[in-house]
């Protein structure tokens, strides 16, 4: 056997990238999602969806899809896990050297995998690589264009990582392309609000994120968005429907796992201080809300306890 078709065959079993597609009841927009993801420029690449038992068409689109598409694989879950859990799970199912999230409504241009993939190629040190944003509606027209600012190109993890924590607000960059060898280092997606970004923010300790200057990805704001609705309750029911009528305190716990990444990477331990150093000056900056959340975290205890005494 030639090396030429040994490769072939290998790159046959293992896709150069995975496409994770965590799905719920994301019928309306799951065709034109699936449509811009299969004529990306770049071939290479498995899809894998893993639904959270939907009762609108969701299985009936992937299974037509699937049939027309040997590189897609599609898993439905018996309930509904939560966003948390499904996004994790397309990712452990993953055999790609790189990765990327999609989301099952939103619109990528048809080279935005081969520029990204053309960038971690090229650099080693990038461990991210998204493209600039549009927002688009329900009817797919622009809305505005979305500065993420994002282009952390410094050399150490301390300039990117603080420059993320000043800058990230929508996290568009998690659905940009990962070396899914770093992505195995960190807890992923975790359960709780703005766990995305929490993972960002642990991402740029391992290494840069490039931000192709081209507007290639389209994110769709509608009513049915999980981004749309902002209230506590719908976010953390998203994430994991657990979390119902738990008491939380969203700041905080965001906080406290940007301290936990910052101790759990391998970034030398001065650096580490001086990060620690940071977080804490942020939290007293902000403690207001800190002390206001965990006020009121307090209060809803109490009359728990009293409910059920």
């Amino acid at each position: 056997m030639s090396k030429n078709i040994f490769k072939k065959i290998m790159r046959e079993k293992h896709p150069r990238v995975s496409i994770g597609l965590p799905v719920y009841n994301g019928g309306k927009f799951l065709k034109e999602t699936l449509d811009s993801i299969l004529i990306q420029t770049f071939q290479d690449f498995e899809l894998i969806i893993s639904d959270n038992a939907s009762v609108d068409d969701t299985r009936e689109i992937c299974h037509a899809y699937m049939m027309k598409d040997r590189r897609i694989r599609y898993y439905r879950n018996e309930s509904n896990r939560g966003a948390s859990w499904n996004y994790n799970y397309v990712f452990q199912l993953s055999v790609g050297e790189y990765f990327k999230w999609a989301a099952s409504d939103d619109i990528f241009a048809p080279e935005y995998l081969h520029l990204c993939v053309d960038i971690l190629d090229k650099d080693p040190q990038v461990v991210v690589c998204y493209s600039k944003t549009k927002i688009i509606n329900e009817h797919g027209i622009i809305i505005s264009d979305y500065y993420d600012g994002l282009n952390l190109q410094d050399e150490t993890p301390i300039k990117r990582f603080i420059k993320l924590i000043r800058s990230i607000r929508m996290c568009n960059a998690v659905f940009g392309l990962m070396r899914a060898n770093v992505l195995r280092k960190t807890p992923l997606i975790g359960n709780y609000i703005s766990s995305d970004s929490c993972l960002m923010a642990e991402l740029s300790l391992y290494g840069k994120f490039f931000e192709i200057p081209e507007k290639l990805f389209f994110r769709r704001l509608h009513p049915g968005a999980s981004s749309y609705d902002k209230s506590t309750e719908r976010q953390l029911e998203f994430f994991d429907p657990r979390n119902k009528k738990k008491i939380v305190m969203p700041w905080c716990r965001r906080r406290y796992e940007n301290f936990v990444s910052v101790k759990r990477s391998q970034i030398k331990l001065q650096e580490k201080m001086f990060l620690f150093g940071f977080l804490m000056l942020k939290t007293l900056h902000w403690y207001k809300l800190y002390t206001g959340e965990i006020l009121l975290a307090t209060k809803q205890f109490l009359l728990k306890y009293h409910k059920n005494t």
